[in-house]
Formats: structure tokens, C-alpha cells, sequence
């Protein structure tokens, strides 16, 4: 499989469209074409992974992505229903990552998905104390566990995965004991978008020539 030029021009717009959403973040810019803007970085690694090619995972990886761009754009109008889509979107990355386990992974490696598996509703569950919240972070530790366990580079999709989790923990802290904090205002949309980015091309590179 060889990337098209479309491939890398859809990448690199997706950077830029991404990074330079922390403009209205810290503006606070509101409005329609704000939220737009959000699903942009995000639906642009959607179609970065489209283009890369008709293997199995990167459709599969590009269409995680497309659930990110979709849930980005309506949390912001319906917040159940744009957690349901990161939630579909998790579900999809999970039978991804795990028909790609690593079955020559480390003992070592394996304790630490575990502990993500654990770790990640564990601590959603005692910064919120909400129980719609720890059922979705049942499914986003075992998002981040298997990418942590595939075969996938884990300083790509592992890290990618790991630092999706944090962004969302920061958010549930929001509800509690960061409730007022400028901290996960300026750290979320970095940790999200970056987590994102890691995981596309990651996937996408390991499926390269």
C-alpha cells in the first residue's frame, strides 16, 4: 500500500485545523461555526486514513476517526448523545486493536493494559461518582488496554490511546474536584487531539510498505 499525495495533504490539514482550534479554546469562542472547526481536525484524520489505502485496519482506523469527528461536533449540542459516538467509535477501535494483539508482548506490557483496563473507570468512577460515566469509561479503558496490547507501535497507537483516556479523565475531574480549574480548559483539546492524531497515523504508518 503506498499513501497518495491526498493522504499527506489531508494530514497535514488536520494539523493545522487541530492545532489552531486552542485559538477559540482559550478565546472561548462560541457558535455553530466553532463547533464545525472542533470536528474538523479529527474528520480530516478520517479522511487522511481513507486515502492511505483499501487495507482493512486503516478503513477500520478511519472509521474510529469518523466517530471522533462526529461525537466532537454534537457533545457540544447533545452531550449523551456525542459520548454514545465516541462510544461506538471505542468499540470499533477495540476489535481493531485486539485482532492485532500482540501475542509476543512482554509480561510487562500486559500488566500495564490491564492496569489501564482498570485504572481508567477506577479513577472516572471517583472523580465523578456518576454511573453513565463509568460505563462509558469501561469502554475507553479497554480502548486504551488493547491499543497498549496490539501490535501497533505503542509510542503511536498506545500512547495515542493512553493520552485519549487522560483528556477524558481531565473532563470527568472537571465535574468534581477540577470543577473551576483553568487545567483541563487548556489541557484537554491538546492531550484529545494529539491521543488522536497518534493513533491515525500510527495505524496507518504500520500498515505502510
Amino acid at each position: 500500500m503506498t499513501q497518495s499525495i491526498w493522504a499527506r495533504r489531508a494530514l497535514m490539514a488536520a494539523l493545522i485545523a487541530g492545532i489552531s482550534y486552542m485559538v477559540p479554546v482559550l478565546a472561548l469562542w462560541k457558535g455553530p461555526a466553532i463547533i464545525l472547526w472542533k470536528g474538523l481536525g479529527v474528520g480530516l484524520l478520517a479522511l487522511y486514513a481513507a486515502c492511505s489505502g483499501a487495507d482493512r485496519d486503516v478503513r477500520q482506523i478511519a472509521l474510529v476517526m469518523a466517530f471522533g469527528a462526529a461525537g466532537d461536533v454534537v457533545l457540544d449540542i447533545a452531550f449523551t448523545a456525542g459520548a454514545a459516538l465516541f462510544a461506538l467509535g471505542h468499540l470499533v477501535a477495540i476489535h481493531l486493536y485486539w485482532r492485532n494483539r500482540d501475542q509476543n508482548g512482554t509480561g510487562l506490557h500486559r500488566i500495564a493494559a490491564l492496569t489501564l483496563f482498570l485504572a481508567v473507570p477506577g479513577l472516572s468512577w471517583a472523580l465523578s461518582g456518576q454511573l453513565p460515566v463509568l460505563g462509558y469509561a469501561v469502554v475507553l479503558g479497554a480502548m486504551a488496554a488493547t491499543a497498549w496490547a496490539s501490535r501497533f507501535p505503542r509510542h503511536w497507537v498506545g500512547l495515542g490511546g493512553v493520552l485519549f483516556a487522560v483528556s477524558d479523565l481531565l473532563i470527568f475531574a472537571r465535574m468534581g474536584p477540577l470543577a473551576g480549574s483553568m487545567l483541563p480548559h487548556l489541557l484537554i483539546w491538546p492531550l484529545y487531539f494529539g491521543g488522536q492524531a497518534l493513533i491515525a497515523t500510527g495505524v496507518v504508518r504500520a500498515r505502510l510498505p
